[in-house]
């Protein structure tokens, strides 16, 4: 099998993929406003209610008119995945590894018209927006090539008049609820892990980034996937999600979203519904509050920028952005002199402009909890760099920096889910660590030092799911750190690694006796 590789980023700087992104937002530009329907077996359904997506950096501008689905459309859906599901889980893996392929290709065909449209949709820079549509084509490839290597089983022992076989079958109709802050790569990979491991699916992205799901599904559609294996299905969560994830027959649910939508519906699904033979599985990403770690044997330049990026990438919309920095106090005040410079030259404004490094939030429910979390940070911290937001055009809040901030503080324990930084002082590489783990979440962390005994002390201590050294904390690649939390982040589910499609699939031992 060939060695695996993930998709590489573009260079904006080079004239011709600067032109490429120009011309994909002129593609994307020319279909805004459209409507879409849901799709249920193949068939396109219109319904009056609708799901209206604007461009968060310019709140204005409809990027598209989405159908919504009732409980009634909502079980519709639910019966064609569970009758689709009887031929589906019979398709040889390699004919499902290959949609799956082809689906690859096809995106990176359009690669620059995505890109576009998560900057219309979730105000994503062209850096940003890129390294999703990338990362996106690579769980396709990785899953499909994951599955190949599965779908013979795994070795178990036999004897001599006996043989033993270990083999994966699917599970059923699975649920999958998908975040808006990576409304393509994080929708598109746990789509596809459920495909290709032979269950059916039904998709309901996001309420705020809807469009970008539906155009996968075609895309899907394009690569030969059948009608029925997967049903868009956009709607309320209060609504269809709760039913589905009540229903009898669903098998499991693939979440990522926030710490309480993941509690509830893994205690919805613990609950025996009328008709279930089953204990539903649940597959949560549930967010993060994760620190960069900085001792004072350390490379400084790089411990500033890492933090920057890291913290304001996507303006820290991301469950494994750094929300705060922990620092050994003997490099404290030069650390903190230059993230307040770094920040302060931050760029700030509509993503559609490549020069922009942080762009907007993604609507005005966000931004009044992002700007209340500022308020409460002005009484708890010392305010280095931004504090400030305008949503006259679209919702824009300034990368925030505060300093000399308790461990204890609200915006050192909670998650924000935006451009907000939270510094801490530590006396001592030992108790930046117990900071560090000062909080109900454990998804990403950094230590930045050279001190080979302080690397391997986190590497033991500092509890959380993807840990880096030297770097920031954001940006895992799929096949080279599966990424998933500990505690409150939810099940650790190592999305991109090698035991990922194991939770779409059961185990089945058949013995012979001869």
């Amino acid at each position: 099998m060939i060695k695996y590789q993930h998709e590489a980023f573009k260079d904006f700087s080079l004239p011709q993929n600067a032109e490429a992104y120009q011309k994909g937002l002129a593609t994307v530009e020319a279909y805004l406003g459209q409507d879409y329907p849901l799709i249920i077996g193949g068939e396109r359904i219109t319904t009056e209610d609708k799901i209206e997506s604007y461009n968060p950096a310019n709140k204005t501008q409809l990027v598209g008119r989405v159908s919504k689905a009732s409980q009634e459309l909502a079980e519709k859906a639910m019966q064609v995945a569970d009758e689709t599901f009887k031929t589906w889980k019979k398709v040889k893996p390699e004919t499902r590894a290959d949609v799956l392929f082809k689906a690859a290709t096809i995106i990176r065909r359009r690669r620059f018209e995505f890109n576009a449209l998560l900057t219309f949709e979730a105000g994503k820079t062209w850096v940003e927006a890129d390294v999703e549509t990338a990362e996106c084509i690579d769980f396709l490839e990785y899953y499909g090539r994951q599955m190949l290597s599965m779908k013979d089983g795994r070795p178990v022992e036999s004897r001599l008049d006996e043989y033993n076989r270990y083999d994966y079958i699917p599970l059923g109709v699975g649920v999958v609820i998908s975040p808006w802050n990576f409304p393509f790569a994080i929708m598109g990979g746990t789509t596809a892990a459920a495909v290709v491991t032979g269950n059916t699916v039904l998709l309901k992205p996001a309420s705020t980034t809807p469009v970008v799901a539906y155009k996968f599904v075609e895309v899907l559609e394009e690569a030969g996937l059948p009608a029925g294996v997967v049903n868009y299905i956009p709607g309320s969560g209060a609504e269809v999600g709760d039913y589905l994830v009540d229903h009898a027959r669903t098998r499991f649910i693939s979440f990522t979203g926030s710490r309480d939508v993941g509690l509830r519906i893994n205690q919805r699904a613990s609950v025996l519904n009328e008709g279930q033979i089953w204990l539903k599985r649940v597959i949560a990403e549930m967010g993060g509050k994760d620190t960069i770690v900085v001792d004072k044997e350390a490379d400084l330049e790089l411990a500033a920028q890492s933090i920057v990026k890291s913290a304001f990438g996507f303006s820290g919309q991301k469950c494994s952005a750094c929300s705060r920095a922990v620092i050994v106090e003997d490099v404290y005040d030069e650390v903190v002199a230059r993230l307040e410079e770094l920040t302060k030259a931050l760029s700030i404004g509509n993503p559609a402009d490549y020069a922009n490094f942080v762009g907007s939030v993604i609507d005005a429910a966000a931004y009044k909890k992002i700007t209340e979390y500022i308020e409460i940070g002005k009484g708890e911290g010392r305010l280095l760099a931004g504090g400030n937001a305008d949503d006259s055009v679209g919702y824009f809040v300034h990368p925030t920096v505060f300093a000399d901030v308790s461990p204890e503080a609200r915006i050192m324990k909670e998650e924000i889910f935006g451009p907000v930084l939270a510094i801490a002082k530590a006396k001592d590489f030992k108790e930046a660590i117990d900071i560090a783990n000062n909080t109900e979440y454990g998804l990403t962390g950094a230590v930045i030092t050279k001190n080979r005994t302080n690397l391997e002390y986190a590497r033991e201590e500092f509890h959380v799911g993807n840990l880096y050294f030297n770097r920031g904390c954001t940006g895992a690649i799929v096949g080279y750190q599966p990424f998933g939390g500990f505690n409150m982040s939810g099940t650790d589910s190592k999305a991109g690694g090698p035991d990922y499609l194991t939770l779409h699939m059961q185990a089945k031992t058949t013995s012979e006796m001869f």
